[in-house]
């Protein structure tokens, strides 16, 4: 039995017997290479920066945030206390404080005025105020205030006052505050501190026994904005 022949394949003549094959060149483009090390500088110095913008902004809203001004009673002197029985049970007193006003801020600060109440078991005997002023940045004020009470008839607390004479001790509390305001740009921020003490003051030998002073918590105010129009 004999095989088939295998089948020979002839390629095709080109139409111009002349003419030479044409002959397909590819060409593949490849990208520049950088160095891993290159790289790697250009990112972490990208970073760097990144993060020091961060930092000086953490720092500039640390520094121009503003804060409440510090309120602290640095002297208390008793000037006299009486209790007149002629009429009416009455009290006379008169106390002169010290206060120091400090602005930890980068910035001024305006106060309007300085209040110092007075009062005995929860009921206010007497209040006096202080013209406002200005305290430059990082700096410190000292303000004095006289508080006088002239001929205060007590009822309610009648029992409480002839106990605490006959005790010698008779307590006051006092409240003062300052309200001002942090001027930024066109930026108005409310400012307010208070600063509490608990007196306890001798009648018969006209000292003052007994003195605590605790701040209170800052309260927070809305923030106001002011438009200021320059004329020409």
């Amino acid at each position: 039995m004999t095989s088939k022949p295998e089948p020979i394949l002839y390629s095709s003549l080109p139409s111009n017997p002349n003419s030479q094959p044409t002959t397909v060149q590819n060409y593949v483009v490849l990208p520049i290479y950088y160095p891993t090390r290159h790289r790697f500088l250009r990112h972490l110095r990208r970073n760097f920066l990144s993060i020091s913008l961060l930092l000086l902004l953490i720092l500039a809203v640390f520094l121009l945030f503003p804060s409440d001004p510090e309120l602290r009673l640095v002297r208390l002197k008793l000037n006299h206390i009486r209790v007149n029985s002629d009429h009416h049970l009455s009290l006379d007193l008169s106390l002169s404080l010290t206060l120091k006003v400090r602005n930890p801020d980068f910035f001024s600060v305006n106060y309007d005025a300085l209040n110092v109440s007075i009062s005995y078991r929860g009921r206010e005997l007497g209040f006096v105020n202080s013209h406002g002023g200005r305290i430059k940045a990082r700096g410190s004020s000292y303000v004095d205030a006289t508080l006088l009470v002239d001929g205060f008839e007590v009822f309610h607390d009648l029992f409480y006052l002839i106990e605490d004479v006959a005790a010698g001790k008779v307590p006051f509390d006092t409240v003062s505050s300052i309200k001002g305001r942090f001027g930024l740009f066109f930026i108005k921020i409310p400012i307010q501190t208070k600063v509490s003490c608990e007196v306890d003051v001798n009648p018969k030998d006209q000292t003052i026994v007994h003195q605590n002073c605790y701040p209170e918590e800052p309260s927070y105010c809305s923030f106001e904005i002011e438009f200021q129009l320059f004329k020409n």
